[in-house]
């Protein structure tokens, strides 16, 4: 997916956090336990700000809104970072969570972090009734999921001595993409793209198959050919 798309979605999906009435910022968030709309909304313009700050080089404490004007302020964080990618070159290196990466990795990050954020508010405000994720977005996010976050949280964790080596193949119903398979080796996990051998097949259409790996709830789960052996890793690896 090319840059100019995903930073249309980091606009869009930003736009529609923005949107959300202020009466529905007490519903509760059923991914983020504990939160509500108005804390999710808070926490997503301070990471908007927080990403600003790596791309600026710079460590400077992240302000928390003042006032009422929650919205207001969240679309100013966005367009803060927004202003900040517009301004620089994306293939120059900066810092991320993950090591030196090029300035691209945050318009990705940044895009994703707020079409998932988008779909937890509303389905907070209408559970069930949410807007669901372009599906090539939703592939895109399921390719950053595996390369981001999956060694990431694996690297915190002690593997299964059973898992070891387990192999979980993730296919896009509606797309016309390879499939990944993430295997459970060490002391990283690889990524396959195409026809591999796996112990369990993930499948579904992409919007679907992003929600399950970010442990939402899509309105059709995808099927898995060994369901318990898929819950067991997605279990290793739970993003909030």
């Amino acid at each position: 997916m090319d840059d100019s798309r995903r930073r249309a979605a980091l606009v869009s999906e930003g736009d529609a956090i923005a949107a959300i009435p202020r009466e529905a910022y007490g519903a509760p968030v059923a991914a983020c336990p504990g939160w509500d709309v108005a804390r999710l909304i808070t926490h997503l313009g301070r990471v908007h700000r927080w990403a600003t700050g790596f791309l600026r080089g710079e460590e400077a404490p992240v302000p928390r809104p003042e006032g009422e004007n929650l919205s207001g302020w969240y679309r100013e964080s966005r367009d803060l970072l927004l202003r900040q990618l517009d301004g620089m070159d994306l293939d120059a290196e900066v810092d991320t969570l993950i090591g030196r990466r090029t300035a691209r990795f945050w318009l990705r990050r940044q895009a994703h972090e707020t079409a998932m954020h988008r779909w937890d508010a509303q389905d907070a405000v209408r559970p069930g009734a949410a807007a669901p994720i372009d599906a090539d977005f939703a592939g895109d996010g399921i390719d950053e999921w595996l390369h981001v976050f999956v060694p990431r949280f694996l690297a915190r964790v002690d593997v299964p001595r059973d898992l070891a080596g387990a192999a979980t193949q993730f296919t896009c119903t509606d797309l016309d993409l390879p499939p990944w398979t993430l295997r459970l080796t060490h002391p990283e996990p690889t990524i396959d793209y195409g026809a591999a051998a796996a112990d369990t097949v993930l499948s579904g259409r992409a919007a679907d198959l992003l929600l399950t790996v970010w442990h939402r709830e899509p309105a059709t789960p995808p099927e898995a050919t060994d369901a318990g052996l898929a819950r067991r890793v997605l279990d290793l690896i739970h993003v909030t």
